[in-house]
């Protein structure tokens, strides 16, 4: 499925970042301020399932205290970022505020295995440091290392 707003035809996919700069101005930042706001929308959303499986935890003597450390909140963040991701807006709220958006490498809609990848790979990445990210400083496309991996391009939503 190619997005509303993109002529495949009359674009050479994926844009030249020389011949079509629009498409990159400023993405990197604005995939920092995006992660930021999404970081709280999670944060959110985890504040409200940690009193939900507080009350479950005590109801249960303590043995689903385990999902507390490790399970949910990792669940809760690739599935935020997934399902925003593979919706019709291809972006998460904050990619979207920051007017940025998702494209396979054949300039479509990512799919929902591919948005899991993506996130799954994303978290990995900030798990050994973080510094794996600044592959996107290297390339004129201004790509992560996870964005290769699966096949995915976060440009300006033009």
């Amino acid at each position: 499925m190619v997005l509303p707003g993109l002529n495949l035809d009359a674009t050479p996919w994926p844009p030249d970042p020389l011949a079509q700069p629009q498409w990159y101005r400023g993405v990197t930042l604005s995939r920092v301020f995006a992660y930021m706001i999404d970081a709280w929308i999670i944060l959110m959303i985890l504040v409200l399932m940690h009193f939900t499986l507080g009350i479950l935890t005590i109801a249960s003597f303590g043995l689903l205290f385990p999902l507390h450390l490790l399970v949910v909140p990792m669940a809760v963040a690739i599935l935020y970022h997934s399902l925003t991701m593979a919706s019709s807006a291809s972006a998460t709220f904050g990619m979207r505020m920051m007017g940025l958006r998702v494209y396979t490498d054949q300039g479509g809609a990512p799919s929902l295995p591919q948005t899991l990848l993506h996130s799954a790979l994303f978290y990995i990445t900030l798990g050994l440091g973080g510094w794996l990210l600044l592959f996107a400083l290297f390339n004129a496309r201004r790509r992560t290392l996870h964005d290769f991996l699966s096949a995915m391009l976060v440009l300006r939503a033009c």
